[in-house]
């Protein structure tokens, strides 16, 4: 069941971030499928190695913090009219959210590889897409834990010769499908960056970038408040959105820190060498593009079992 918050801490935390309370929502639409998809470096407080993996001293504490912001996501959802969600869960090992505290009812993506990366399972039969948690690009000189992908391996990926940040590229997966994406939560910077390169969505700003390890953040109980107000604005106003499309063929390039990657991926016949560190990849269409970049950062011929 979703973590209930005592209704003092509640309403504290309504007038800290000056939302309404929740009811009977006028409109709300029944039988709505919707798609989670949750990161960890856009979740409130988080600002450093210390929050985002099992050997940080405060993972423990943001795990549970990260399935806070996803049930109150998926409590909003259900308020205006969802029936059927979907999660997955998208950040390091893809194994970060409290299974045992989700909602029965729902179903979860965990672990790695994916064909379709941070959304998969994503199909036409989705109305609307929620980004939870989410971070801007490598390229982009500001925000929390700014990367595309991999921090440690890539500064650059481009599609169609847009600069990409994982927001954008998971918006064009879903956009394959037809799903708009209505939601997104992160530091200010993510949520500018994501406005800019997809468009128009509900935007909850949990904490204000003051660098890479850095920031200044609301509380939990606010930003759970928040990010529900900001879901269900979002599906109260759905037939606003339009789907992130990239039209086909669609062109993939990605940078890598270092030569070798990008000369040995150039050994593939379907693989260009634009630079020293930079590859071309041509794909017929996101879902295509999506399998080989999940490719690119996985395959290694040690791969077990």
């Amino acid at each position: 069941m979703i973590r209930r918050i005592a209704l003092h801490s509640t309403l504290a935390a309504l007038v800290i971030v000056g939302l309404a309370l929740p009811g009977t929502d006028a409109d709300a639409q029944e039988g709505l499928k919707v798609y989670i998809s949750a990161d960890m470096e856009g979740v409130v407080g988080v600002v450093s190695g210390d929050q985002l993996g099992p050997t940080g001293f405060e993972y423990a504490r943001f795990r549970q913090i990260m399935t806070n912001e996803v049930n109150a996501a998926i409590e909003a959802a259900r308020e205006m009219g969802a029936t059927e969600i979907l999660v997955s869960d998208s950040h390091g090992n893809g194994e970060n959210l409290l299974i045992e505290q989700l909602p029965a009812d729902i179903q979860l993506i965990r672990s790695w590889p994916r064909p379709l990366m941070m959304m998969e399972g994503i199909d036409a039969s989705f109305d609307a897409a929620i980004f939870i948690g989410y971070h801007s690009s490598t390229s982009n000189t500001q925000g929390v834990r700014a990367h595309t992908i991999s921090s440690a391996n890539l500064t650059s990926v481009r599609i169609n010769g847009v600069e990409m940040m994982e927001a954008s590229i998971n918006a064009a997966i879903a956009g394959d499908f037809g799903v708009p994406v209505v939601m997104i939560s992160g530091d200010d910077a993510t949520i500018d960056e994501a406005h800019r390169i997809i468009g128009d969505m509900e935007g909850a700003v949990v904490k204000w970038s003051l660098g890479f390890h850095s920031a200044r953040t609301i509380m939990p109980e606010a930003s759970y408040a928040l990010i529900g107000d900001r879901v269900r604005t979002a599906l109260r106003r759905l037939d606003d959105f339009q789907p992130y499309r990239m039209s086909g063929p669609v062109t993939l390039e990605i940078s890598f820190k270092n030569y070798m990657p990008a000369e040995v991926m150039a050994y593939l016949p379907n693989v260009d060498r634009v630079d020293a560190h930079t590859i071309r990849f041509i794909g017929k269409d996101m879902t295509e593009v999506s399998k080989f970049i999940e490719f690119t950062t996985n395959y290694a011929v040690n791969i077990t079992p």
